[in-house]
């Protein structure tokens, strides 16, 4: 049986303004965890916050009183460098820190900001450290990324090198908003199939009008932002969202 739904809404459509009182609020209407896009202007074209906005949002929201329970920061690193900022956001308050691939292999070793080795990491690598940093650790792939660079990483013997949550997006990174990507559901699929209990997340265009279709393909953790945030009810919004995902267990 694959995992129980857990919706966790992107704060990339938050009110900045007040952004620590639509962190409570969304947890209050019955999400599970918050979504953190991180974008430095260089892995994305876009740029957003970083660790010090973590940090002040934290108090906001309880943390986790088990592993990925409700509270969850799932941070989603759009960042060139995902190694030099590991430790950065786990002192911020990062549950799960979510690399992308395409990074992973084209990044250095370098283990802070301010860091310079021409030493490379690799993903099987950069899942180890940041397990041995105390978080969870996943991992994201792009559209035109195939899900078959992740097979070789999932059937690692070595558990600490396996990554605890697979991030399929469903649009372009870098922007919110954008038209959901059918096209990438296969990739779910093919997930789901060989990896029954893994938690396999989708993140880009998800609402109450796409979730069937992420649903049916195997996600169960779904991102929405502008669905959740911008709803007159994001309460029931959210329980839709739920209900799609658990009906298909």
């Amino acid at each position: 049986m694959a995992p129980a739904a857990i919706i966790a809404p992107s704060i990339l459509s938050a009110d900045f303004a007040a952004l620590g009182a639509a962190c409570s609020d969304t947890i209050g209407q019955g999400c599970d965890w918050l979504h953190i896009d991180i974008m430095d202007g260089h892995f994305v074209p876009n740029i957003t916050f970083g660790a010090p906005v973590v940090t002040k949002i934290r108090p906001h929201v309880g943390r986790p009183k088990a592993s990925m329970g409700k509270g969850t920061f799932d941070c989603h690193m759009m960042i060139a460098e995902p190694k030099k900022w590991v430790k950065d956001f786990q002192k911020a308050g990062c549950d799960l820190y979510c690399f992308h691939y395409e990074a992973a292999i084209d990044s250095t070793a370098a283990e802070n900001p301010a860091d310079e080795t021409e030493k490379k990491t690799n993903p099987k690598e950069l899942i180890h450290y940041i397990h041995e940093v105390g978080m969870l650790a996943g991992i994201a792939i792009k559209p035109e990324t195939p899900v078959d660079v992740l097979w070789d990483i999932l059937r690692n013997p070595t558990k600490s090198e396996r990554p605890d949550m697979v991030l399929v997006m469903t649009v372009h990174p870098g922007f919110g908003g954008q038209k959901f990507m059918a096209s990438e559901l296969p990739k779910v699929t093919a997930l789901r199939e060989r990896y029954p209990e893994l938690n396999i997340e989708v993140d880009g265009g998800l609402s109450e009008g796409t979730i069937d279709q992420a649903a049916d393909a195997g996600a169960n953790v779904i991102v929405a932002g502008s669905a959740v945030f911008g709803a007159k009810d994001p309460a029931d919004v959210i329980s839709k969202l739920r209900e799609a995902v658990d009906k298909r267990r």
